[in-house]
């Protein structure tokens, strides 16, 4: 038992100085792969990804970004409670409760499956990124990982699918929309002409706007 008991605790302090050592180097490096970028490649044969620094977005690619899936991004460190009990009141369940650091930590580092395991893990992970990662460089991986279409991941890889454009040409009416089709992008398209499309843009640009005006988006502009 006691020879077990130690083997735990070297794999534990493995594991941590491993989690450690990712995220610090994640600061600096894109991420390479993803597990769901592996699974849509394995699924479809191929993906779309083309990596761009934040520097290289249209402003209002992050500012949608925030409005439509966390306005208080740059008022937490990680965990926004307020909008996870928002989250549960809303009985559309237009918006999820996970941060964009949550996200991040996610769709970076851990697989995509619904078990407390992965949840505690994300928990730790996205502590280690808002220790070690400035808000702007969460913000950057999330454009760049984010899926907006079967295969197709980052603003960058989306703007070009959907308009010919790059992710730094975008306007506010097409930042918006991409972004409307957060969380299902499998199922919605910045460019189906859809009503929902429409009014969740238009809420999202506005979000946008109001964000920037009022200092919520200083951390990452």
């Amino acid at each position: 038992m006691r020879r077990a008991w130690r083997a735990l605790r070297l794999a534990a302090l493995v594991f941590v100085l491993a989690a450690v050592g990712m995220t610090l180097v994640y600061r600096f490096v894109p991420p390479p792969v993803t597990w769901l970028m592996i699974g849509e490649w394995l699924r479809l044969g191929s993906i779309e990804r083309d990596w761009v620094p934040l520097s290289a977005m249209a402003e209002v690619v992050p500012l949608s970004a925030a409005a439509a899936e966390d306005a208080n991004f740059c008022l937490h460190r990680g965990f926004d409670l307020d909008g996870i009990r928002a989250a549960f009141a809303d009985s559309d369940r237009l918006r999820g409760g996970s941060s964009i650091s949550q996200q991040v930590a996610k769709n970076v580092f851990l697989w995509p499956d619904r078990t407390w395991l992965r949840k505690g893990l994300e928990a730790g992970f996205t502590l280690l990124i808002e220790v070690f990662w400035p808000k702007r460089r969460i913000m950057e991986v999330y454009l760049n990982v984010a899926e907006f279409d079967e295969g197709v991941f980052g603003v960058e890889a989306a703007a070009r699918r959907y308009w010919g454009i790059g992710a730094g040409e975008l306007g506010p009416q097409r930042a918006a929309r991409l972004m409307a089709v957060l969380p299902d992008p499998k199922r919605r398209s910045p460019v189906s002409g859809t009503s929902f499309i429409a009014s969740r843009g238009r809420a999202i640009q506005s979000g946008a706007a109001t964000i920037r005006q009022d200092g919520r988006a200083d951390c990452f502009l």
